[in-house]
């Protein structure tokens, strides 16, 4: 059983190398931590060494944060992969395709 320090937040960090799969650790980190500390102390830049900090957006609850933001309790940081297609041009493709298709 994990040992919540008194004062101290929980945070969830979590990172998503692939779809539907998902690096999740729960960290305690002292009040006044940040988005960055909690990155830190998750090991999660040392587990996922394509996680580059210049090109990974970086998230508090879906809202994109800078590394310095303060955190609260119970916050879930989130690192976001870079898109590999612009989501405008998948749905176009994807209306072509369905367009062009046979109809059964």
């Amino acid at each position: 059983m994990d040992r919540v320090e008194v004062g101290a937040l929980q945070v969830v960090v979590i990172y998503s190398p692939r779809a539907r799969e998902f690096d999740t650790v729960r960290v305690s980190l002292p009040v006044g931590a940040r988005v960055r500390d909690a990155l830190q102390q998750s090991g999660l830049l040392e587990r996922h060494s394509q996680i580059d900090l210049e090109r990974h957006k970086v998230g508090v609850w879906g809202k994109w944060r800078g590394l310095d933001e303060p955190l609260r309790d119970r916050d879930r940081v989130e690192i976001y992969r870079p898109l590999a297609v612009d989501p405008k041009e998948a749905r176009r493709r994807r209306q072509r395709e369905a367009t062009c298709s046979p109809k059964r």
